[in-house]
């Protein structure tokens, strides 16, 4: 098992130069019914769902640097050609290169939509981070939960179970900090009492967060094949099988 923060601190140094920070791609994509994405290198957990795993697995051999600058200039031509209202970062992690993702949101004109999809750690571990955020009025955070409770979070990313303790620490965070937030939660490997007890800790913070945004699991390339081949005993086999 790894630390996440220590992981985040390492790979920031491969995936990050000053302002410059790591895509692999920008593109359209329909997801919030259509909107205009930058592909970003480096992510420090490793979910074996994840469909980006050449990218996360190997930070130092893909993608190149961009600015701020260049970065939302390729995302501003998509949206131009394709009359889209919104704009993202994803493929890997956002947050991981936090001065990067500050200026862009800075760049990013306020009558688009900036939706920032994370895992929620590094937000977690530093509550400034939501302050920063606040700042951004066209901003949505969507933090993915890897599993809903600590230990399934820890087999699904092999990562310490406190890093689960961290995402939900992102939550709260950033709704004290009037950011408009939401939890999205992979529920494909998760009893329903799991989930239950789940909207539970999230309805402490405040009840709203008690509605999650459900994700389910997508075999992607080679997705499948990864689950059997670290899963020889079939623990991570989803209670109603693959979806």
């Amino acid at each position: 098992m790894y630390d996440p923060i220590k992981r985040s601190e390492e790979l920031a140094r491969v995936v990050s130069r000053g302002d410059l920070r790591k895509y692999y791609r920008f593109r359209p994509a329909r997801f919030y019914g259509g909107i205009a994405t930058a592909d970003c290198v480096g992510c420090f957990l490793r979910c074996l769902f994840c469909w980006s795993w050449h990218e996360v697995t190997r930070p130092d051999a893909c993608g190149q640097f961009y600015s701020p600058e260049q970065a939302v200039k390729n995302l501003l031509s998509i949206t131009r050609k394709k009359k889209y209202e919104k704009i993202r970062i994803s493929g890997n992690e956002p947050t991981l290169a936090r001065g990067h993702l500050l200026k862009v949101l800075d760049l990013i004109p306020s009558n688009f939509l900036f939706i920032l999809e994370t895992n929620g750690i590094l937000i977690g571990h530093d509550q400034s981070y939501a302050r920063e955020l606040s700042r951004f009025k066209n901003l949505y955070v969507r933090v993915s939960l890897k599993g809903t409770t600590e230990e399934e979070f820890s087999r699904l990313t092999g990562c310490i179970p406190e890093g689960f303790s961290l995402q939900l620490k992102a939550i709260e965070n950033l709704y004290r900090a009037g950011v408009e937030v939401r939890p999205a939660v992979m529920v494909s490997f998760s009893p329903p009492e799991n989930i239950h007890a789940l909207r539970k800790r999230l309805g402490q913070i405040a009840h709203k967060l008690s509605d999650i945004e459900v994700e389910e699991l997508v075999l992607y390339g080679d997705v499948e094949e990864r689950l059997k081949k670290v899963n020889p005993e079939r623990r991570l086999v989803p209670p109603n099988g693959p979806t």
